[in-house]
């Protein structure tokens, strides 16, 4: 089937890099902790890893200690020299100083042992002073970002310090996407079906050979009782912000309040009431807060916020707005909804190309991308010290992109910023930036 190629691929295609960190990193012995949002593949990547290194690999269940203590042991007891049975944590880590080879051991899912057994954290902390284990690398992997923090980053943390790496997965590219679901990169139906579920693996086993967009959307969300009905409640709840405030602001934030007053008056709020929230939320990388171009992070009244991850913004933007008239729409209405998504998410996708650059914006003037060089490309760059660029998700006529170049040049004139750089290179960017080889 289709499905298991995706899963195939993903192992030995789209982590190359963080195979070879686990490699490198082995080889120090210690503490490695990993982690990234759920879906994002981390199960996928360390017990492939595991079995390809030999090592212990087990994911943690939610229940009771002694529930969890036992799942541990019956998901590595084959591979241990011993057959005694452990009762404790302790226990446990005593059956494997038994181990005569180096040992590998990796526990996913660590949040649900935390959130049973609070002390938890000081016990692996004395295994790992006290037993003094030179030979052991030892990885533990979760899902939430809090977690992290609290177990991790916190100075008050048993664990505080006590990694060698902090290693969080990101999600894949578009051309990672592409590879594993035997896309073609230049194609725009390809952009569009990536913008429905973005950088996320899991989600990519949806995707089928010649599936139009509106089917890959009704298969995701429209359908009946779909896959991503309730994924933002899984996720805010990982990341444990709870209620219904957060999931309030998203809603008002994919409807297009992107300032903190317009959420507040669509809320209905003070605008004061917003802020553990949106921090919360910043702080589990469910939102990205933008300032414009030239302006400084700490101005507040300049600053918006989206929701970051493309298959989220979908979710409130078009999914949760439309899911009662959905099945009304003519196929012309749904694909115009799903290309002006796609249409944020490719304005990210031409920003990641320029790294650092930025939106611009003011009361009369919005251009897409602004971006500065650094010095050791500025004389490749045939001595344009900025970039300003406008995006467009489809392909533009040559007059239709001379017509937009002469815009955006009248609209760079206009702003503040453009006394800044004396040479700037003006640039229309559409579907054709997209990679037509991997």
């Amino acid at each position: 089937m289709f499905i298991d190629i995706v899963i195939l691929m993903l192992s030995f295609v789209n982590r190359e890099l963080e195979i070879q960190e686990l490699e490198t990193l082995s080889k120090k012995f210690g503490l490695l902790v990993v982690w990234g949002r759920r879906r994002i593949g981390k199960t996928h990547l360390l017990s492939h890893w595991i079995q390809k290194n030999g090592g212990l690999y087990t994911q943690a269940i939610e229940g009771s200690t002694g529930v969890q203590l036992d799942q541990v042991y019956q998901d590595i007891k084959e591979k241990l020299e011993t057959t005694i049975v452990p009762k404790t944590w302790n226990e446990l880590f005593e059956v494997l100083e038994l181990q005569k080879k180096p040992l590998i051991f990796c526990i996913d899912e660590f949040p649900y042992l935390v959130a049973s057994n609070p002390s938890l954290p000081s016990i692996f902390q004395k295994w790992l002073d006290h037993k003094k284990k030179s030979n052991v690398f030892l990885i533990l992997s979760g899902s939430s970002s809090h977690m992290i923090h609290d177990v991790f980053l916190n100075p008050t943390s048993a664990l505080y310090g006590r990694a060698i790496k902090l290693m969080k997965l990101e999600p894949l590219s578009y051309e990672s996407f592409c590879k594993a679901c035997g896309l073609k990169p230049s194609s725009e139906n390809a952009f569009i079906q990536f913008s429905l579920m973005g950088g996320i693996p899991k989600y990519w086993e949806f995707i089928e050979k010649k599936q139009s967009c509106i089917s890959t959307a009704e298969k995701l969300y429209f359908g009946f009782s779909p896959y991503m009905e309730n994924e933002p409640r899984r996720i805010l709840n990982d990341e444990k912000v709870y209620g219904l405030s957060p999931i309030n602001l998203l809603e008002v934030i994919g409807r297009g309040a992107e300032k903190p007053s317009e959420m507040a008056a669509r809320l209905q709020v003070p605008q004061t009431n917003l802020s553990k929230t949106l921090q919360q939320l910043l702080d589990a990388s469910v939102l990205t807060r933008e300032v414009p171009f030239g302006f400084s992070e700490k101005d507040a009244k300049k600053t918006l916020y989206k929701i970051t991850e493309p298959s989220l913004r979908f979710w409130y933007r078009v999914y949760s707005p439309h899911r009662t008239l959905w099945s009304s729409y003519s196929a012309q209405m749904k694909n115009q909804l799903l290309r002006q998504h796609a249409s944020t998410v490719f304005e990210d996708y031409c920003r990641k190309l320029y790294p650092n650059s930025m939106r611009y914006w003011d009361k009369n003037v919005e251009i897409d991308l602004v971006h500065v060089p650094i010095k050791s490309t500025i004389k490749s760059a045939k001595g344009h010290d900025v970039l300003v660029a406008e995006v467009k998700f489809k392909k533009l006529r040559i007059k239709e992109t001379q017509s937009i170049l002469n815009q955006l040049t009248q609209k760079w004139s206009l702003t503040p910023t453009s006394k800044k750089y004396s040479n700037p290179l003006f640039k229309i960017l559409d579907v054709t930036n997209l990679k037509k080889k991997y």
